[in-house]
């Protein structure tokens, strides 16, 4: 494997705080949230009933009879690709397909088609299935339309690991390129599974916030009156070029990727490690790929879903791999938890914190847990000198993925 160095040059996504990036990046500034009540019939019925559904409905961005054959997860996949596409200036360029790859994945995948489906199935019988069905639920749906979308043919893969997805997405995308198998790829992550049995699952466990006569506070990371965190939906999708090939186009580059650090915990299929030292691992490995040192790092994006447990476990994690000195900050105040997005549409928040020397603000921290040793930005975005920072991704099956960015 090459050390080549791997540039992002592109970024598109679609979430609660918006339907692009430009207006998700203005509303995590402004400490904006995107959870809401739900106001659909079925939800009536489920102890939660609160969400962070997407500020804009995916399906108006496509074409209409291609947009019902695609599973929601898909259609945000595709939204959010399109928008990297043109934000890198690939429009007009000539890329070669044969060194175009694509990683994009998704924790839960076509569930809301298969439940849909399967609804058809009981009541109107097999001759009313949708012969779209398959391809509309299948997990590798979303990576294999964007892949269709632009003619990728260095490969197309769909990592599925839970919340860590998206991060992980990236991180295979950045391997890619090293290995010599790609000079451009389209990687991220995308999740849209509001829908009554995964929130009744997730409400069974107890995993997320209850709070729903006051949505907008109910996703509090690390503070002591939290009580799990808030489920969103949403995609992110990041243009990874190969450092030389960028540079012969003349692309305008956001940051570096400059190391990627992935271990996995063994220790519970739903708990993180609560000393975080698979987590540690994780940050420690894409420092080191980086060939730099823990005082380098100046901001950690913290994965912080606002769980009791998660949140001081990452803590623990951050200061035995990096120190005392980074500063956090915590999206998920704002955007809820988008699971298999969630790594993708955090990555690009800790590109532009790079990119603008700007760290959003962490909402709803009113009381920090004893346990919060580490300084958080709350209140307003902090301007500050960053030369590299890491994303934190974690998952359910204890996948953990950190990812390195450096200033261009």
């Amino acid at each position: 494997m090459s050390n080549a160095d791997v540039v992002v040059t592109g970024l598109g996504a679609t979430t609660p705080l918006g339907g692009d990036v430009a207006s998700t990046w203005a509303g995590l500034l402004a400490g904006r949230s995107g959870v809401g009540p739900l106001t659909q019939d079925w939800a009536a019925q489920l102890t939660v009933r609160i969400a962070a559904q997407l500020a804009e409905d995916p399906s108006t961005k496509l074409d209409r009879i291609k947009a019902r054959r695609m599973d929601r997860s898909e259609q945000v996949a595709v939204v959010a690709s399109r928008e990297a596409w043109t934000d890198a200036g690939l429009d007009d360029v000539e890329v070669d397909r044969g060194r175009l790859g694509v990683v994009v994945g998704s924790g839960i995948g076509g569930a809301t088609t298969l439940l849909a489906q399967d609804d058809i199935l009981e009541q109107h019988g097999p001759r009313k299935v949708s012969p779209h069905t398959i391809p509309m639920l299948m997990p590798n749906g979303p990576a294999a339309w964007v892949g269709l979308t632009f003619g990728a043919q260095a490969g197309v893969h769909a990592p599925t690991s839970a919340c860590a997805t998206g991060a992980e997405a990236i991180a295979w995308g950045l391997d890619m390129i090293r290995s010599g198998r790609a000079d451009v790829v389209i990687a991220g992550g995308v999740e849209a599974v509001i829908h009554p049995l995964p929130m009744a699952g997730f409400g069974s466990m107890r995993a997320m916030s209850i709070r729903n006569d006051d949505p907008e506070r109910a996703s509090r990371p690390w503070d002591t009156d939290r009580d799990g965190f808030v489920l969103g939906e949403g995609a992110g999708v990041v243009i990874l070029e190969r450092a030389e090939h960028a540079a012969a186009r003349g692309a305008k580059v956001y940051a570096r990727l400059s190391g990627s650090g992935m271990t996995s915990d063994g220790y519970d299929i739903v708990q993180p490690d609560p000393e975080g030292v698979g987590q540690a691992r994780a940050m420690t490995q894409a420092i080191k790929e980086a060939g730099l040192t823990k005082q380098d790092i100046g901001h950690v994006n913290a994965h912080a879903t606002s769980t009791p447990v998660g949140d001081i476990a990452e803590v623990k994690s951050i200061e035995a791999a990096v120190g005392h000195h980074p500063v956090l900050t915590a999206p998920k105040s704002m955007l809820g938890h988008l699971l298999g997005a969630a790594g993708a549409v955090e990555s690009i928040v800790t590109i532009l914190s790079v990119h603008h020397q700007l760290i959003p603000p962490t909402i709803n921290l009113d009381v920090p847990d004893p346990g919060l040793t580490l300084e958080v930005v709350t209140g307003e975005p902090r301007k500050m000198h960053l030369d590299a920072a890491l994303n934190n991704s974690f998952g359910f099956g204890g996948h953990n993925v950190a990812l390195l960015f450096t200033r261009a």
